[in-house]
């Protein structure tokens, strides 16, 4: 019996909605995080600390890519919940067809190049020298399974616009639980380390798309669906690419900025590589409430704008400003007084614990920024505002976060919190940029609103 999934966010009630929609997505962020973490969990306990360095450069690396492929797919996430808002779901199949054809093209390419420029990347990232074998075999392997984490990401996008976040829960949980049996193998049992680690992340992605594939041929779709709507459909493509390449840009060139960070953390050497690896992990379960809540505002956003019901759509972002900040608070408690308790998850040596444990303290005053605006970011990318989320994320990356990083590296001695705080004044200088925008474009609407 096929099941309809989805939720309509234009009528009714907003906070239970919202927490309904975001907590099976934040449940998916934490098993999805749980990929990597894992990794370097395990080749923290069963091998050695340049594994560590290797798994946290090459795992950086993906996470760029990734952030460009999840930024793209946005576009679609937003296309269809607008579409959805306008009562318009017949336009669905032809989005989601461009799409796949789109995507898929995307993942072809980025497997060549990776697989092909592995070294090259490992290189660029300054990995240490004791682990820049094992960082390549980390990106090359990963790389080459690109497509796998293209197909995931274009699935879940069509389940954020139709307001659906159950089945990328349920799917991710299937691949959480092959991701952790496969490192276990690959690296405990069989002593792959690096390579192992990597090609159990594969392995569980590719899990991940078959569940998801098999569960949407199950689902009443809000619109029809067939092999013959896969083709490149131009106008749809220019309107994916039109809403998503603005989020894929802001979200590769930060990740590039905390790329150029790691590479100037390796250059500190192993001991500083290895712990900021574990705190970024770390970093990843630290910001998932910020996270689920950023990407439900923008399904809700995106709903109420195709609706005309903004107002509706501002009181959805704010809700989520205030759960989030609650949240935020008794987490950025526990990691700046106790970050060692999650740091020592990832590793054993007790200078790379203590190394980690000082960066996250930076990482505790991130998270009561990212609460603010990670929704705010959400709220604007729901509506179209892409251009100014990409302006602000670059703004905040490459003149706030470079710059005091490599400040902070020229210290005598170097002082692993003083380099972390970075993240937070770089947030900072974005939650000032998304307030004084939100209160421009709220003012010129009240503006047309009256006059018109």
């Amino acid at each position: 019996m096929a099941e309809t999934r989805g939720m309509i966010f234009t009528e009714g009630p907003i906070a239970g909605p919202l927490i309904r929609f975001a907590l099976p997505m934040l449940a998916a962020s934490f098993l999805q995080s749980m990929y990597g973490a894992v990794d370097l969990m395990v080749v923290g306990r069963f091998a050695g600390t340049a594994d560590v360095s290797a798994v946290s450069t090459g795992s950086q690396v993906m996470m760029t890519v990734t952030s460009i492929f999840m930024g793209l797919a946005m576009g679609m996430t937003i296309l269809l919940g607008q579409k959805i808002g306008e009562g318009n779901a017949k336009e669905g199949g032809r989005i989601i067809g461009a799409g796949i054809l789109l995507f898929t093209l995307i993942g072809l390419t980025a497997s060549i190049l990776l697989g092909s420029f592995a070294p090259s990347l490992a290189a660029l990232m300054n990995a240490p020298p004791e682990s820049f074998t094992r960082a390549s075999q980390y990106i090359r392997i990963c790389g080459i399974g690109s497509l796998a984490i293209i197909a995931y990401n274009t699935l879940g996008a069509v389940f954020r616009g139709i307001g659906d976040s159950r089945t990328p829960f349920m799917s991710v949980t299937i691949a959480c639980i092959c991701n952790i049996l496969g490192d276990l193998l690959f690296v405990a049992v069989l002593g792959m380390g690096t390579a192992g680690a990597a090609l159990a992340t594969v392995m569980a992605q590719l899990i991940s798309v078959a569940v998801s594939l098999y569960l949407v041929s199950r689902m009443n779709l809000p619109f029809t669906f067939s092999f013959s709507d896969i083709g490149w459909h131009r106008t749809q493509i220019r309107r994916i690419l039109g809403l998503g390449f603005p989020i894929a840009l802001q979200d590769f060139m930060v990740s590039i900025s905390f790329m150029v960070i790691l590479a100037i953390v390796n250059s500190l050497g192993l001991i500083v590589s290895a712990g900021v690896g574990v705190a970024e992990k770390v970093c990843g379960f630290v910001m998932l409430v910020p996270s689920a809540f950023s990407q439900a505002v923008s399904a809700f956003a995106s709903q109420n704008k195709g609706a005309g019901k903004y107002d509706r759509a501002i009181r959805g972002m704010l809700c989520a400003v205030g759960i989030c900040f609650a949240f935020s608070v008794v987490i950025s408690w526990f990691v700046f007084f106790h970050g060692t308790i999650p740091a020592s998850m990832f590793a054993s040596d007790p200078e790379v614990i203590h190394a980690a444990a000082e960066y996250l303290k930076a990482y505790a005053i991130d998270v009561l920024l990212t609460s603010l605006f990670f929704n705010m970011t959400g709220f604007f990318n729901g509506i179209g505002r892409t251009r100014f989320v990409m302006i602000q994320g670059i703004f905040g990356a490459f003149l706030v976060r470079i710059p005091v990083s490599y400040l902070m590296s020229r210290r005598n001695p170097v002082s692993v919190f003083l380099l972390g705080l970075a993240t937070p004044a770089s947030s900072l200088v974005q939650v000032l940029l998304c307030v004084l925008y939100f209160l421009n474009i709220k003012r010129k609407r009240e503006f047309d609103q009256k006059y018109s």
